[in-house]
This record gives structure tokens, sequence and C-alpha cells, in this order.
């Protein structure tokens, strides 16, 4: 099972991985592109140096950039390795997905190749997934389209943990790896479009040239492009469309030509789609594809000017970022619901209860004059009289959208409803674990997951608060609501659970605490562990025993 501080720490690597990706769309040139990718592994990949080796129109690679040692950089930059060299290289060691990693064991008769290379120092290994100095780890990159052109190779070295990268830092590598090579090829795209753009403000002859040189560019383009007015009652209508992007919505070009990307565009992203500035804007947003379903897109802007009249079409450059948008969505999943269960976890449960809480008690006006004086301000203090009623200051007020949590009497059940928080623990659970392995204790972890999410209704929370405690949120309950649904769920875990053949049972514990503003998560938490506790001290053991 993962540590309870793992969840962390991959939010934290996604936030530096998208951070690094946003990144390499700032360059504004193929050079800038390639160092940002070599700089954007050593700031948010984990590794001490980073080499980008770039294939050249001969087939063979040079170094391109270098991040990480600047004395390594002055040493390598601008050498050349051999295509069979490197293809020597990308056939060795161990096939991680699409990296290659060669480990040290295997790569000493690579030291006399003609691959530009560096050695670092460093004592030897004490642990088998420890890094030595002589690894080697490559990310090979490709031309976008799902074909294998080879557009250059990612070296890495020195993981900053001193460790072999685990299943999650070789997909982050991965990940980044893919989209580099999408930002070098659109570099390359965006560079031989200025060129041609530069060409088409020069004299006619050379405007001609260029013209069919843009045409070219713009039909064969492997990513979507269109071309809208600019200016008039017909601002943003597609004037041209290439088959790249055609392909991509589905549509034809003869029928693209009736609409503007506003007409595309989501509902919920018109807002991105406006605020995207014509001249250098981007934008991640959703467009609508001919079968009524919606994709994921970067897109980008650039103004095609006339030398005579100023401005005259938009140009935008449309990229396909759903399986990247997918991704994004898994990462934030994993990283806020348990592995084993596929429950919300500790964090994402407090964050949950948070969003309910606010920091000011809810105080209730008991009579129709209390509520006033409590929308209104009391007349008999001189500040209200001189300033007016602070809205901000009346917490429950006319002017307060918030819906304050409020906790009702147990004690006297007078109808009122709060939200529940049902604290569950259960009861011999370790035993089986001690009996029968982890195996069988994971397996009854995941039944009883089952078992209350199906006893729960649709708004309700049910998490895993770690180890064998479950936290229930019900909104909407009264106390003897929230009895009742605290019987029906040990009830429904309390039947036999069986696991390869062998049935076994598990008792269950429940707390019942009521949050209420004013309170921190951590107290609500509390208050409902200290109630399970009371409650589990008070049936006897008998009708605890379990296994």
């Amino acid at each position: 099972m993962e540590a309870e501080s793992e969840p962390y720490v991959r939010l934290a690597t996604m936030r530096q991985l998208h951070q690094a990706v946003a990144d390499l769309n700032t360059a504004r040139s193929l050079a800038d592109t390639l160092q940002t990718v070599a700089d954007g592994i050593v700031a948010g990949l984990g590794y001490e140096l980073a080499c980008v080796n770039l294939v050249r129109p001969d087939g063979d690679l040079v170094v391109a950039s270098f991040a990480g040692n600047s004395a390594a950089e002055a040493l390598i930059t601008g050498r050349v390795g051999s295509r069979s060299s490197w293809e020597r290289r990308l056939s060795m060691g161990e096939a991680w997905d699409e990296l290659r990693f060669i480990p040290h064991t295997d790569g000493w008769i690579l030291l006399d190749d003609d691959v530009p290379q560096w050695h670092t120092e460093g004592p030897e290994p004490r642990f088998e997934d420890e890094w030595h100095p002589q690894d080697r780890l490559y990310a090979p990159m490709y031309a976008s389209g799902g074909g294998l052109d080879l557009l250059g190779v990612i070296s890495v070295d020195r993981p900053r943990n001193g460790r072999r990268p685990g299943a999650w830092g070789r997909e982050a590598l991965q990940m980044y790896t893919s989209q580099a090579a999408i930002a070098i090829s659109n570099a390359r795209l965006r560079a031989n479009m200025q060129r041609a753009l530069v060409r088409l403000e020069r004299e006619q002859q050379a405007l001609r040239a260029s013209e069919e040189s843009f045409r070219q560019a713009f039909e064969y383009a492997p990513s979507g492009m269109a071309i809208a007015e600019m200016g008039g009652d017909q601002h943003g209508r597609l004037l041209r469309t290439n088959d790249a992007l055609c392909r991509l919505l589905g549509r034809p070009a003869s029928v693209l030509r009736r609409y503007s990307f506003a007409d595309l565009v989501h509902p919920e992203d018109i807002g991105t789609l406006l605020r995207t500035s014509a001249e250098g804007g981007r934008a991640e947003l959703r467009l609508g594809r001919r079968d009524g379903t919606y994709l994921w897109v970067s897109l980008r802007n650039s103004v095609v000017a006339d030398t005579t009249d100023g401005p005259r079409f938009l140009l935008t450059h449309v990229e396909d970022i759903e399986e990247r948008k997918r991704h994004e969505l898994h990462l934030a999943h994993r990283a806020s619901h348990d592995a084993l269960t596929g429950l919300p976890n500790s964090a994402e449960l407090r964050s949950r209860l948070s969003s309910r809480l606010c920091e000011r008690p809810h105080s209730v006006a008991t009579t129709a004059v209390e509520a006033l004086d409590a929308a209104y301000g009391d007349v008999d203090d001189p500040d209200a009289r001189t300033h007016g009623y602070d809205v901000d200051s009346v917490p429950g007020g006319p002017y307060d959208h918030h819906v304050h949590a409020v906790a009702p009497d147990t004690g006297d059940d007078d109808g009122a409803k709060g939200l529940a928080v049902l604290f569950c623990d259960l009861d011999g659970f370790k035993s089986i674990n001690d009996r029968f392995g982890h195996h069988t204790g994971d397996a009854v972890l995941i039944e009883v997951a089952r078992r209350l999410t199906t006893c729960v209704r649709d708004g309700d929370t049910v998490a895993r608060l770690g180890g064998d405690e479950f936290v229930v949120l019900a909104d909407g309950l009264g106390a003897a609501d929230a009895a009742d649904l605290a019987v029906r769920l040990r009830n429904a875990i309390i039947p036999p659970i069986r696991v390869d053949g062998r049935a076994v049972r598990v008792g269950a514990s429940f707390g019942i605490g009521w949050a209420a503003c004013g309170m921190t998560a951590e107290e609500v938490l509390r208050s409902a562990d200290q109630r399970m506790y009371v409650e589990k001290r008070s049936r006897s053991k008998v009708h605890r025993r379990a296994g």
C-alpha cells in the first residue's frame, strides 16, 4: 500500500511537470526551445544533467543544448555522433516503455564510440536501485503523427535522489519527452512559417514564390491550421483550413468555412477564447466535432499583416492535446484517491470537508426582531448609526452566500439537519492481516469500501482515511438519520467476506460527529474519532470479534 505522503509528492511532481511543459510554449525560436527542453529536465524532473541531441539533415545527431554543468556544456555542445552509434545505443540495455536504460555493467563497450559523452564522478552504489556514475538513460523523441521518424534523443544523468527512476519518474520523463518533441516540431514549423511570411512582404516575384511555399507548409502541416478573417462584420470567420484540422474536427473544409472558432468552442470555454490575444495569444480549450463530442486543443494565434493595409487575417495553429489532458486528469485522480480502494484519500477528504466550513460560527436568530438586528445592525450602537450596517460582519445575513454548517442538537431531535461525519474503524482487521496475510487484508478493505459506497446516496462521500479507518460525509441528516445510517453501514460490513475460498468477518465501530462552521476539518474528524472510541469501548468484545 502507498505511503501517506506519496500523493503529496506526486502532486508536487505533477505541478513541476506542468510548469516545465508550459515553459516549452514560451520559447520564441528553435534554439530557445532546445535550451528550454534541457533546462526543464533539470528544473522540473529531478536530474542534475540533461542533454538534447538533435537529428541533422544528414541523419547524424548533434548536441544542440545542455543544462546542469557549464564545463560539460562547453566541452560537448556542437559535437556530432553518428546515426549508427546512436541506433546501437537505443537497441541496448533495458527498454522502459519508450525509454532506454543502459546500466554501467553493459555500458563499458560504449566508451570508445563517437557519441559525445561526459564522465561523472561518484562513489560505487550501495543499493540495487542506486544510480551508478556510468549508468545511461535515453529518451528518444519522435516527430508528431504517430510514426517512428526520429527527431532527437534526450540524455539525462545523476538523479537528485541518487536512485534510478521508478515507474512514476519514468512516466513523467516520457510525458515530458513527448511534449518536447511537439514543441521542437512546432518551433521548426513556426520558423518556416515566419520565413514564408517575411518573403510575402517583398517584391511581387518573390511574393508569388513565397505564397507557394506558404501554401505547402499550411496544407501539409502535421497539425491543424486555419486562416480567419480579421476585422469587419465577418471577424473570426474561417477562410481556409488544412486537411489536418478537417480530420481533427471531422468536418470538410467547405463546412468549416461557414463557422468561426466561437461557433465551435465549448460553451464553458467561450470566455477563454475571447480572452485570447490575437497576436501571440495562446489558449487551451475544447472544440466541437461533427459527432457532437468535444476535443481538447491548444490554440495559438498570430497576425499575418499586409504592409499597406495593416492586419488582414489571423493564422491559427491548432494542436491536439486530448491525450495530455487525459493524463493530467489521471494524475490528478491518482493524487487525490486511494490506490487500493479507489476512494477519496485523506487529503481529498479534508479538502471536501474544509470547503463546507468557514471560520465564523453560525448564529441563529431566534426572533424576527433579532433577525432584523442581525441584518441591519443594532440601532443603539453608535457605530451602526454613524456608519450603517456592516454586511461582511453578519454571518447568515442577507448578503452571506455561504451555506453554514450547523450541528443538530443530538440530545433533542428537533428536526434540524446537518453534515454528519461518520468515523468507521474495522474491528478484528489486524487479526486477519496477521493470520492470512496482507493480500487477504487488502481484499477485505476493497470489499468494505464497496459495501460502504453502495449504502450511501450519490452526493455523499466515502473516503479511506488510512489503514482500516473510513469516513463517511452525509449532508442533510438529523441525529436519528445519522444513527440509522451508522446501523445500516455496520450491518452491511458484518456479513462474511470470501477471499480465495475462505470466509472472513470483520466488525465495525462508528462514531458520529457533526461539521459546524467555526471548527476546522481536523477538529471535526477528531471529534468523530473520539466518539468512535467511546462507542467501541462501550460494546463488549464478544460483539466486536471478527476473523
